[in-house]
């Protein structure tokens, strides 16, 4: 069979994708930060280059007004469906730098482990992605469907120019559906399916209560502080048990159906290790489990909060301003402007007309995404895990977003499979961040003959 030849190829070329997803590594992408723009535009660089090198025509950058996307295609299978490869090329920043065992920006083999940021979120899994189209390529000479290759540069700040990205390129970009190599495994015991993802949102407030700081001594207690205003407003925000007060937020929120619960249930969780792995413990919406909170219910958090002194020694200050940053996770039926709006007028309705509270920043975000469990990309799913796994693959839904599941979806109409090889305790987003380096083998093997389990598909079936 010609997949067991490309996976042949790939087994044979390991060396040489660990080599390239280490120069990969080795470019501090960071699209949060704008001292990285040259370190963005480099690779952008590597993949145009990788793209033209595999055989992909039409390789070019789409620009939508923030970080282009780097973009490839190959149309040589008429009559089969057209599948959009996502992937996204940049990374979070590596602070703290100081609690990295390991150098952020220089890939380190630790046993079965690659260390570098960006590993797990996501160069490994688009490396993954990208090889396998090559190889079918030099192998057969062509795809058993055809390919889209979309490398997005703004994921990690929220995907801010995504949306003007394909309004701008919509016929270049039409596709039958999307593979994406973001999104991940949730087990690396049993093999899993995504379904579905939450949707998010920003939002960040400052609440000043004097034109400038006072001196404790001089005003302290006979007028407002800054703190403890925030503190009061940030309270009101949540009920005891951890469950949201504010009116309005949860409005439209779908329940959990019996299989979406079914399905959660159905996934080995360890509760007890859930959060003494972390050290946490549990807090939130009574009337569910904690996982059920995680993927099925919508959450509201407090990112960041402060103001007033917060360096060595003391300074006796009565602040004047203080601010807070607050995302919340989003389920079906949710709108996230809504949401926000809902939470802004909590804040207004709470605060002192005496405090002056302004916005910020409010980042609408993206809602969440559902995948029918008959969609052929879910059905081709469970027959290549199956055949891999020897276990039917468990439907599970992402407590974390991924932008782009909604936006092609609103923009193009196009369904999206997350199909990702990276593993949740790789510290993604943390300092240590790694990716196994078996997982490359597992992913290519995986891909490959998702490729050519899709090939049976019509393009009608994916219209839904």
């Amino acid at each position: 069979m010609t997949e067991q030849l490309v996976i042949a190829h790939l087994v044979a070329r390991q060396p040489a994708i660990v080599d390239w997803l280490k120069t990969f590594l080795r470019i501090p992408s960071v699209s949060a930060d704008p001292a990285y723009s040259s370190d963005m535009a480099a690779a952008r660089l590597l993949l145009l280059e990788r793209l033209r090198e595999i055989g992909l025509s039409g390789v070019r950058l789409l620009d939508g007004g923030g970080e282009p996307a780097v973009y490839g295609e190959w149309n040589g299978a008429p009559g089969k469906p057209t599948l959009m490869v996502y992937g996204h090329y940049d990374v979070q920043p590596a602070d703290p730098v100081e609690l990295w065992r390991t150098p952020p920006f220089e890939p380190t083999e630790i046993g079965d482990r690659l260390y570098a940021r960006g590993t797990s979120d996501v160069k490994g899994s688009t490396t993954i992605a990208l090889e396998v189209v090559a190889a079918y390529l030099a192998v057969q000479g062509g795809c058993p469907v055809n390919i889209k290759v979309f490398l997005e540069g703004e994921e990690e700040t929220g995907s801010p120019t995504l949306r003007s990205i394909v309004e701008r390129h919509r016929s270049l970009l039409m596709a039958d559906a999307v593979l994406s190599a973001d999104g991940g495994r949730a087990s690396a015991m049993v093999p899993t399916i995504n379904t579905g993802a939450r949707g998010n949102a920003q939002l960040e407030v400052r609440l000043r209560t004097a034109d400038k700081d006072l001196h404790s001594g001089r005003y302290g207690g006979s007028v407002r502080n800054a703190l403890h205003e925030m503190a009061r407003l940030v309270t009101s925000l949540h009920n005891s048990d951890g469950s949201v007060a504010v009116e309005g937020f949860y409005l439209g929120s779908a329940p959990p159906t019996p299989k979406q619960r079914a399905d959660t249930a159905a996934f080995p969780y360890d509760e007890a290790a859930f959060f003494s792995d972390v050290g946490g413990s549990s807090h939130g919406e009574v009337g569910f489990t904690p996982r059920e909170r995680v993927t099925l219910r919508p959450a509201l958090d407090v990112n960041g909060l402060w103001g007033g002194y917060t360096g060595d020694g003391g300074k006796t200050i009565v602040p004047c301003e203080a601010g807070v940053k607050l995302t919340v996770r989003v389920v079906e039926g949710q709108d996230p402007p809504a949401v926000l709006q809902s939470i802004l007028d909590h804040l207004r309705q709470h605060c002192p007309k005496e405090c002056a509270l302004d916005v910020v920043a409010m980042n609408d975000g993206s809602p969440a995404s559902s995948l029918a469990p008959d969609h052929p990309l879910v059905r081709a799913a469970e027959a290549v895990l199956e055949r891999e796994t020897g276990h039917r693959a468990i439907h599970v839904r992402l407590g974390a977003t991924v932008p782009i599941t909604a936006i092609f979806k609103q923009t193009l109409g196009i369904d999206t499979l997350m199909f990702g090889y990276n593993l949740p305790d790789e510290d993604v987003h943390a300092p240590n961040e790694f990716f196994r380096l078996s997982s490359i083998q597992d992913g290519t093997r995986a891909w490959t003959k998702l490729f050519a389990e899709l090939a049976n598909y019509s393009p009608a079936a994916f219209v839904r």
